[in-house]
């Protein structure tokens, strides 16, 4: 019999209205855990709870706010091993990519806890005498949180971490797909101090909780990842409310691979970027555009270290590839296949649904080769292990493919040319340009965020994550 795991709310353990099951997307069989389902009363609990927190919370001094995030850290690092599992059992990621998953969730609170005591302002000289003039950074409120079932325990960490170092308070709002690392953290955050009202988890669906909050007046901020559609409808419910709002939702990531590149490390870049994580990563390298001197051996040395990929239990040792998330992801995957296969493009290597040891929605990793950037596949974020490799006749039509889509969250090049890598960083329309490394990874202290309709508001992560989660105010003082 599963443990039920409430929602967190107001300082109390609550049962939800209803209970969900977390499926292990390795073996259907093995529950996870049962957890419990708010409903829009009990989200607008959470709320009032958090706005009645927020005055002493954001006047708490730097040193307690370091303190709560700095504990929460300290557990994370101390229980990375059984988190890591828990990590892999609920999403499908393999352990190795789940335990580097945990760790960088203790580094981005222990960042954060930093940030809580490096917080300054300005001072101005004034054209008036006498007239000193100066800012400050303030906290914005309650933060409404949303999360996406990819990253279950990275992403909630760098939302919420910054949010509480800077004097918010928080309504989480995990992806109802892995509850198991938002209910861990939301304990690691109660134990390490985090004041009652102040932190507020709320499992659930978005459609019902998310919703919730989107409405709710007394939410200031709305930090989300997931998908563009849903981030539209988030973006004009919080236009219409006029409350601040941060959005991080799909790519269509372009990996340029030109004649001069190192081939071996290239492989390695396009391998990672497309496959690894099962493709669910809004920065994978879904579109693989290779320069045509070398796009034969190119695709060949692809398949060649495809072919050496495994898949199987994201907990068994030597995993490269897990499952993906569940059923409808799985099904999703699938139909692009077809998709391809219809729109002309070679269907090269795998793509076809496999067995395990285990019941679980195992899928070969996919490469289509000969595909052109009108179709589907090139265009449509498939968030699966599935990549298209696009021929180009030079740099120039590279450059022009990989930025001919709608999103603009990260890119990559590889190659040898100092000139090229240089003119891509500058003419890359793309948030994040990657050279000579795979386009899905990045660190925990620099800033996140694409262009065009994969990013709107403020970056997060580092020191840029201040911009979202506190206001300016300026301040006139006659002396």
């Amino acid at each position: 019999m599963n443990t039920l795991h409430r929602n967190y709310i107001a300082g109390e353990w609550i049962d939800g209205a209803g209970v969900t099951r977390n499926v292990n997307p390795s073996d259907t069989n093995d529950i996870v855990g049962e957890y419990a389902q708010a409903d829009p009363a009990q989200t607008d609990a959470a709320v009032r709870a958090a706005h009645a927190a927020f005055p002493a919370w954001s006047r708490a001094t730097p040193q307690e706010r370091h303190d709560v995030l700095l504990r929460a850290s300290t557990e994370i690092f101390a229980r990375r091993e059984e988190l890591g599992k828990l990590l892999a059992r609920e999403e499908g990621k393999t352990l190795p990519e789940a335990l580097g998953e945990v760790a960088r969730a203790g580094q981005i609170f222990d960042f954060f806890a930093g940030e809580a005591l490096r917080m300054h302002g300005d001072k101005f000289a004034s054209i008036r005498p006498g007239v000193d003039i100066e800012t400050t950074r303030e906290p914005v409120g309650v933060v409404g949180i949303i999360s996406p079932w990819n990253f279950p325990i990275a992403i909630p960490a760098w939302k919420i971490a910054p949010a509480l170092a800077f004097g918010n308070t928080v309504v989480f709002k995990p992806a109802d797909l892995v509850p198991g690392c938002a209910h861990a953290l939301a304990e690691i955050i109660v134990r390490a101090g985090a004041p009652k009202g102040v932190f507020n988890l709320v499992m659930g669906r978005g459609s019902v909780v998310g919703q919730a909050i989107l409405e709710h007046s007394q939410v200031d901020a709305v930090s989300f990842t997931g998908s563009v559609s849903t981030g539209k409808r988030i973006a004009a419910a919080c236009a219409k409310a006029m409350r601040k709002f941060q959005l991080e939702m799909g790519g269509k990531n372009p990996l340029i691979v030109l004649a001069d590149a190192d081939v071996p490390n290239a492989v390695e870049c396009a391998i990672n970027g497309a496959y690894f994580s099962t493709g669910q990563r809004c920065t994978a390298s879904s579109r693989i555009i290779v320069e045509e001197p070398i796009y034969g051996r190119f695709a060949d040395a692809m398949m060649e270290r495809m072919r050496a990929l495994v898949v199987d239990d994201a907990l068994k040792p030597g995993v490269n590839v897990g499952p993906v998330v569940d059923q409808n992801q799985l099904d999703q995957d699938l139909s692009y296949i077809e998709i391809g296969r219809n729109e002309g493009a070679k269907l090269a290597l795998g793509g076809e649904r496999l067995n395990r040891a285990t019941p679980g929605f195992y899928m070969a990793p996919a490469l289509f080769l000969d595909a052109d950037n009108s179709m589907r596949i090139s265009r449509e974020e498939i968030f699966g292990p599935v990549a298209a490799m696009i021929p180009a006749r030079d740099y120039e039509h590279a450059l022009t493919i990989a930025n001919d889509t709608e999103f603009g969250l990260c890119s990559g090049i590889c190659t040898t040319s100092l000139k090229r890598a240089s003119h891509f960083k500058r003419n890359s329309e793309a948030g994040m340009v990657m050279v000579n490394l795979p386009t899905a990874g990045v660190d925990y202290h620099a800033p996140f965020g694409g262009r065009k309709g994969s990013s709107l508001g403020p970056r997060e992560q580092g020191g840029y994550a201040v911009e979202f989660y506190t206001t300016v105010k300026t301040s006139y003082t006659l002396a």
